[in-house]
C-alpha cells in the first residue's frame, strides 16, 4: 500500500507522466534518471534559472559532465528527447527538448491511449514477476542495451503465443548471441523460438537434447563420407539414406564403415552402392562385425570351392585325351625290333649304295 501525506505548505512540485515511471526508467540505470529528472525540473519550472545547464546538472550529482551527456544521448535514443547543439566551440553545450511521451506513443506506436495504457499496465505487472524482471535483465544484458517499451511488449506477446517460460525466452536470446555474435531483432527471436515450437521443443533442456542428437548425427555422416573419401557435407537425400542404416535398420557405426569399405575399388563409390550392400546385409541379418566375417569366410569358401571344382574338370579333360600314334611312333616301334649291332650293319648296306 501506498499513500501520501497531505500537507498545506506548498515547496513546488513536478508532474511527470507515469509512461516515463512504468516503462522508461525501468530500462535505464540510476544516473540517466537522475539526470533526466533534474533536468525535466528545470524545464517545468516556470521561475526557469536560464543559467541552469549540464554543468549544473553534473555539479548537483557530483558526476563528470560526459557522463551526462551520455544520459542525454541515451535518452534520445528512446526517443523522448531531442539534444540541440548550442552555438560555440564546447563540444558539451547542449539544449536538451523534453518530447511529450503521450504523443510519442501515438504517433510512433500506431495505437490508442487506452492500447498504451493496457501495455503500460501489463509491463508494470508482469514486471512484479521476478522471472519475468529477471528475464528482462538478462536480456539488457545479453544485447548489450536495455529493451524498449516496444520490445517488451513483444516478448510478453511470444510468450503468450506460444505458451513459453521465461527462460526458453532467455535461453532463445543466449542461442543467438552464441551463434551469431551480435543482437537480432525480436522478430528473428520469435522465429527461432516458433521452430523449435514447431518441433516439440518446450523447454531449454528439450533443445539441448536436440543439439545434442543432431550433433552426434552429424559426426556420424562425416566419419561415414571420411571413409567413402568425401569431403563435403551429405545432401538431403543422402542424410535420409544414411537414416534408415541408423534409425531403422539400428546398423551398427563399425558394421556400416567395414561397408564403406568394401568400395574402396570402385572408382566411383556413393551412398547408393554403399546401401545396396547393406541392403543385402540387413537381409541376411547382419548386425556386427563378426557376421560380417562370417559372410565374408563363407564368400571366399565358395569362391575357393569353385576354383577347386574348375580345376579338377581341367585336369580329367586332359587326362581323357586319346593318344594318337603318328608315324614317329611307329620308327620308335621299328628302331626298337634291332640291336645296335644290327642297326650299324644296315647303316653300312645302305651307305654302299650311295657311293656305287
Amino acid at each position: 500500500m501506498f499513500f501520501k501525506e497531505v500537507n498545506e505548505i506548498d515547496l513546488g512540485e513536478t508532474t511527470i507522466a507515469n509512461i516515463f515511471i512504468d516503462i522508461f526508467m525501468p530500462m535505464a540505470n540510476g544516473l540517466y534518471v537522475k539526470v533526466y529528472l533534474l533536468g525535466y525540473r528545470q524545464a517545468c519550472d516556470p521561475s526557469y534559472n536560464p543559467k541552469f545547464n549540464n554543468n549544473s546538472i553534473a555539479k548537483n550529482l557530483n558526476v563528470p559532465l560526459s557522463d551526462v551527456i551520455d544520459a542525454w544521448k541515451f535518452w534520445e535514443r528512446k526517443n523522448i528527447i531531442k539534444m540541440h547543439k548550442n552555438e560555440g566551440l564546447n563540444d558539451f553545450d547542449y539544449s536538451i527538448e523534453f518530447l511529450d511521451l503521450k504523443r510519442f506513443y501515438m504517433d510512433n506506436m500506431h495505437i490508442n491511449t487506452s492500447s498504451i495504457k493496457s501495455n503500460t499496465d501489463s509491463i508494470v505487472s508482469v514486471s512484479e514477476n521476478p522471472s519475468i524482471r529477471k528475464m528482462f535483465n538478462s536480456i539488457n544484458q545479453i544485447i548489450g542495451r536495455y529493451l524498449d517499451p516496444g520490445e517488451k511488449i513483444s516478448i510478453l506477446d511470444i510468450m503468450n503465443k506460444y505458451n513459453m517460460d521465461p527462460d526458453m525466452i532467455l535461453y532463445a536470446y543466449e542461442y543467438v548471441r552464441d551463434k551469431h555474435g551480435s543482437a537480432r531483432p525480436v522478430k528473428y527471436i520469435e522465429s527461432i523460438l516458433r521452430s523449435w515450437y514447431d518441433s516439440n521443443l518446450y523447454t531449454p533442456q528439450d533443445v539441448k537434447d536436440s543439439f545434442a542428437v543432431k550433433s552426434e548425427r552429424y559426426v556420424l555422416y562425416k566419419t561415414i563420407f571420411n571413409e567413402l573419401g568425401f569431403y563435403r557435407p551429405p545432401s538431403k537425400s543422402e542424410e535420409k539414406i544414411m537414416n534408415t542404416w541408423l534409425d531403422k535398420y539400428n546398423m551398427d557405426i563399425e558394421v556400416i564403415l567395414s561397408a564403406c569399405s568394401k568400395s574402396k575399388n570402385i572408382s566411383k563409390p556413393s551412398i547408393s552402392y554403399i546401401n545396396g550392400i547393406i541392403e543385402n546385409w540387413k537381409e541376411k541379418n547382419v548386425k556386427t562385425l563378426d557376421d560380417v566375417q562370417l559372410l565374408d569366410d563363407e564368400f571366399k569358401q565358395k569362391m575357393e570351392s569353385k576354383k577347386n571344382t574348375s580345376n579338377n574338370n581341367s585336369s580329367n579333360s586332359k587326362n581323357s585325351i586319346p593318344k594318337v600314334k603318328t608315324r614317329f611312333h611307329n620308327i620308335n616301334q621299328t628302331f626298337t625290333k634291332y640291336t645296335p649291332e644290327e642297326l650299324e650293319k644296315l647303316l653300312r648296306e645302305s651307305q654302299k649304295d650311295k657311293f656305287k
